[in-house]
């Protein structure tokens, strides 16, 4: 691979990272913070690509390459690194799903590796007040629902299966990208969604229980959310925590 093929691999894969940063397709990948980072990465890409082409057209360039091969041999450079386009086209035509209903049930819950904390602060005005899964999980488990108690919560999350088979509640959260991604899991108990397929968003509106169960992926517990009503919604834009 000579020199203006590589700048033009540069200039492709700058121009997939620019693409996908600029939409929602990179909240598949990494967390939101990251965004300016991928768009920083993806221009610094496409100035390389730019500047290496400039400099190996420019008429003063040509004339010396053409004075150092004019030896009337082949110069054949390794073929392999052609292989780095395949992530370009990765980028260009593959869309992945977002982690889903498979990944959570491959992983144990993410509050395993947690330490009991206290003093939760009261939650936000409001009826029902939205929680994220995380926090709901964690105040649960951790502060045995004291900050919980006498309100309406609203968590939105995909359906999984559980171990008994009963559905559940669940999202994924990220430390940096979705190679790290593990899921926190809340079980549902009440008005429980019946017939609703696997990777369905709903929106759940309930109250603490102090009822819980154990992964048996990992062994930790899994708090559990009293159900008075749900509703199937679109899958959001972020879908991770």
């Amino acid at each position: 691979m000579n020199r203006q093929a590589q700048a033009v691999i540069m200039l492709l894969f700058g121009g997939a990272i620019l693409k996908a940063s600029i939409g929602d397709l990179y909240l598949r990948y990494v967390k939101e913070a990251l965004q300016p980072f991928l768009i920083a990465s993806a221009l610094l890409l496409i100035a390389a690509g730019v500047m290496t082409l400039w400099y190996d057209l420019r008429p003063s360039r040509a004339e010396v390459h053409d004075h150092d091969h004019g030896d009337g041999h082949a110069h054949h450079e390794p073929r392999v690194g052609w292989l780095l386009i395949l992530p370009v086209l990765g980028l260009l035509l593959v869309a992945p799903p977002a982690l889903g209903a498979y990944a959570a049930g491959q992983s144990g819950t993410a509050l395993a590796g947690r330490q009991a904390e206290s003093d939760y602060p009261p939650l936000p005005e409001g009826d029902p007040v939205e929680i994220t899964m995380l926090d709901y999980a964690s105040r649960a488990v951790f502060d045995e629902g004291r900050s919980l108690t006498d309100r309406r919560l609203l968590l939105t999350g995909f359906v999984t299966q559980g171990p008994d088979g009963q559905p559940m509640l669940a999202r994924m959260i990220l430390s940096c990208c979705a190679a790290d991604g593990r899921p926190i899991k809340v079980g549902l108990s009440g008005n429980v969604p019946a017939n609703v397929p696997s990777d369905t968003w709903i929106e759940v509106t309930g109250a603490y229980t102090a009822q819980t169960a154990k992964d048996p992926v990992n062994e930790a517990t899994v708090p559990y959310l009293e159900v008075e009503t749900w509703q199937e919604i679109p899958a959001p834009k972020q879908q991770y925590e």
